[in-house]
């Protein structure tokens, strides 16, 4: 690992600016079919999105460190696993919810919510986490990522365009049906070049070590949907709110741990390709098991959930690109 952890992988200030725009633009799109609505729903019903945010925000984070520091990961990667549990919800699991035939209110309402949380929690628990695992206390103090920055950082690229998205979509709530979908593909593809580019700069480094790489990413990515899953069984919660929860905890926005990294500590090439690999694997095993889910719901072979949606106007864009049939 001493390769990649020698990496640098320093973005000029235009390139940072554009990366950390794309993420912006991508929260500002999803946001588009927001409501102040999706956010009471915690309130109204509130045992299944605070169990996806419990199992998020605490259990993740707390069996990440556990499972780092009981397997002796490498410092490098393991910051990078924890940093990646610490991060909210990603923007596609509402998506991948509906294509699974799941609860997207619950989804939605999670997503919203832990997109602002975040401005907090991630930072927070980054430092609580990162200190309490031995092996990587030294590492988390040789980065010393600044608490404040990072704070301002997730305001700029989650907190703001979040709201700026919900308030121009309730004004014009046609444009808002007409271009979250664009929204969505065009900034997912954006996404992907950066991560693509920044591994390209490194191949020959970045594909010795990828065996090893993509193992523990596939490994942490299942840990995560096994945290949902369980944790949705355990509160005895319908069908379909359980595989909200599975999809919300399992679909991290590790696109703002890019940004962080890339942002404040970009020599650190370990946590760099955790958080590009989880950016690429943890939308295979999404869309992989909102498949599975769709096949068991349509040939009987599982519980059929009710999918339930938000308001009339708050639905995941995806819906209209299937060419307006249901999954």
């Amino acid at each position: 690992m001493d390769k990649l952890a020698a990496a640098n992988f320093q973005m000029s200030p235009a390139t940072l600016l554009a990366l950390n725009g794309v993420l912006a633009f991508m929260m500002f799109g999803v946001s588009l079919g927001l409501r102040l609505t999706d956010f009471t729903v915690v309130l109204r019903r509130p045992l299944a999105p605070v169990t996806g945010l419990v199992a998020q925000f605490l259990f993740l984070p707390a069996l990440t460190c556990l499972a780092t520091w009981l397997l002796h990961i490498d410092p490098g990667l393991a910051l990078g696993m924890i940093l990646v549990s610490c991060c909210p919800g990603g923007t596609f699991s509402n998506v991948m919810t509906w294509l699974g035939r799941a609860n997207v209110a619950t989804s939605v309402s999670m997503t919203a919510v832990s997109s602002l949380a975040a401005v907090v929690l991630t930072p927070l628990n980054f430092a609580v986490y990162g200190s309490l695992n031995p092996y990587t206390r030294e590492a988390l103090q040789a980065i010393a990522l600044p608490a404040e920055s990072m704070v301002l950082l997730v305001v700029l690229v989650l907190a703001l365009p979040m709201l700026s998205g919900m308030m121009i979509g309730t004004r014009f709530p046609a444009f808002a049906r007409n271009s979250e979908g664009w929204f969505r593909g065009a900034s997912l593809l954006v996404f992907f070049l950066f991560v693509a580019i920044s591994v390209a700069k490194h191949w020959q480094t970045a594909v010795q070590l990828a065996g090893a790489v993509l193992t523990l990413v596939i490994a942490h990515n299942a840990l995560a949907f096994v945290i949902g899953h369980f944790c949705g069984r355990l509160m005895r919660l319908p069908v379909a709110d359980q595989r909200s929860v599975t999809m919300e905890v399992g679909i991290q926005n590790s696109g703002l741990a890019l940004a962080i990294l890339f942002t404040f500590y970009p020599s650190a090439g370990e946590m760099l390709v955790v958080a590009g690999f989880w950016g690429v694997w943890h939308l295979v095993a999404g869309l992989s098991l909102a498949g599975y889910w769709n096949f068991c719901s349509r040939s009987g072979r599982c519980s059929q959930p009710a999918m339930v949606f938000p308001t009339d106007q708050s639905r995941p864009a995806a819906a209209p690109t299937v060419e307006g049939k249901s999954p």
